[in-house]
């Protein structure tokens, strides 16, 4: 196998396109403000993420917004479809045409073929669900008439770059988000546990649940694995980051990168997509000098996440890529609000997760700076004031102590107190 850094010298590597998640339309708008190149959306029942899905005419409003940007958008119809899903998926494409994505991603052969009968004029891109490990794989969808493929989390960077190589077709790497324990996510848990498929988009997630080993002719017997009283979390993998990896992402020559995360927050698509916006550019501006910032892994590391591991990027994963100890996140931030308008003496905020007076709120702002500010007082629309902002979407107004003037819409977080 081919070494990663001897693949292509810094001077002519391209530069990837970063592609973020959208779960709806509000987090697209976020995935563009902080710098995504594209943004990824899927319709609902046809998407892997049946939780996230947009209807078709949120999905033209979000092309409306990636015009309105000059970016791209993506729409994921990447279930592997049932007998009974196929009459709705003919008329869906073709409505889905209609809008004109600048791309489907599908996995299942017979949803390929459905798409490139009713959406003809529309490029495919093959998701990760369809398990593209080699590049023989990949020239055999190349020659199907992909555009793309977006390759398995269980290649290393080295593979990845031989697979972009040998077969000519595009390529896609996934750079940070959740991991599954099953190959490239294709997992029988959680249907066999709850009757929610994964491969529908339902996955309710059992690699995340604690367990115990319980010998045959001891029923009843709960034996922990290594771990204490409550059980072992022995399925629960850390979350994928290589943010620490981007000369060896670079030398790669994957064309695109991509952010996992259509059910998370609008803070967490905002400060992935500006950190990985951060450390190509800076890449690209003095590729020898090129030096990973500090303040990237930090930010990263605010957000809600279950441990980092580079996963299979240089070498199959050892123990570290799992966290034992319990199912839950590292959370140590809140969404907070939105930030729609600095005007005057006032801020006018969207409220997202709890917040009152004596709270400090931070703004991520574009290029990688955050602005504190103490919640000093908190008034309603009318100027009444308010004990917190406890309502879901609430509009409240706050005295304005930033020295600089700002519009929005951007994201605004908390620091949890009794976070560790």
């Amino acid at each position: 196998m081919k070494e990663i850094n001897n693949i292509a010298s810094p001077a002519i590597v391209k530069k990837p396109e970063l592609v973020a998640p959208a779960g709806d339309v509000e987090k697209l708008r976020f995935a563009y403000i902080y710098g995504a190149d594209a943004a990824y959306v899927g319709g609902g029942g046809f998407s892997l993420r049946a939780a996230a899905g947009l209807c078709l005419e949120e999905i033209r409003e979000a092309r409306r917004i990636a015009d309105a940007y000059q970016r791209r958008l993506y729409v994921a119809v990447n279930i592997y479809a049932d007998n009974q899903d196929l009459d709705g998926l003919t008329a869906y494409l073709s409505a889905v045409a209609e809008i004109g994505p600048d791309a489907l991603i599908v996995s299942d052969p017979g949803v390929f073929a459905l798409a490139r009968e009713n959406a003809p004029a529309l490029p495919l891109h093959i998701s990760t669900q369809a398990n593209i490990t080699n590049w023989r794989a990949a020239r055999f969808w190349k020659e199907l008439g992909a555009r793309r493929a977006v390759l398995s989390r269980e290649l290393s960077l080295a593979q990845a770059a031989e697979v972009g190589e040998r077969s000519g077709l595009e390529t896609e790497i996934f750079v940070h988000g959740a991991l599954c324990v099953s190959y490239s996510g294709r997992c029988l848990l959680s249907s066999y546990l709850t009757g929610r498929s994964a491969n529908q988009g339902d996955c309710c997630q059992p690699c995340r649940w604690k367990y115990a080993l319980v010998e045959e002719q001891r029923p009843g017997r709960y034996l922990p694995v290594g771990q204490d009283e409550r059980g072992g979390y022995i399925l629960n993998s850390r979350d994928l980051c290589l943010i620490g990896l981007v000369p060896e992402l670079m030398r790669c020559g994957c064309d695109a990168w991509k952010i996992e995360g259509r059910n998370k927050s609008a803070y967490y698509v905002a400060n992935t997509t500006r950190v990985f916006r951060a450390a190509i550019d800076s890449y690209f501006r003095a590729p020898e000098e090129y030096r990973l910032c500090p303040d990237w892994q930090e930010e990263l590391a605010k957000l809600s996440h279950r441990g980092y591991t580079r996963g299979f990027a240089l070498d199959k994963p050892d123990a570290d890529a799992f966290r034992y100890e319990d199912g839950g996140y590292i959370r140590g931030y809140d969404f907070a609000a939105i930030l729609w308008e600095a005007d005057g003496d006032r801020l006018s905020l969207e409220q997202r997760n709890h917040f009152a007076p004596g709270d400090e709120l931070e703004i991520l702002l574009p290029d990688g700076a955050n602005l504190k500010f103490p919640v000093t007082a908190l008034y309603d629309q009318l100027g009444a004031p308010l004990a917190a902002a406890n309502h879901p979407r609430q509009m409240v107004r706050v005295p304005n102590p930033l020295p600089v003037r700002l519009s929005g819409p951007l994201v605004c977080r908390r620091r949890i107190r009794d976070a560790h």
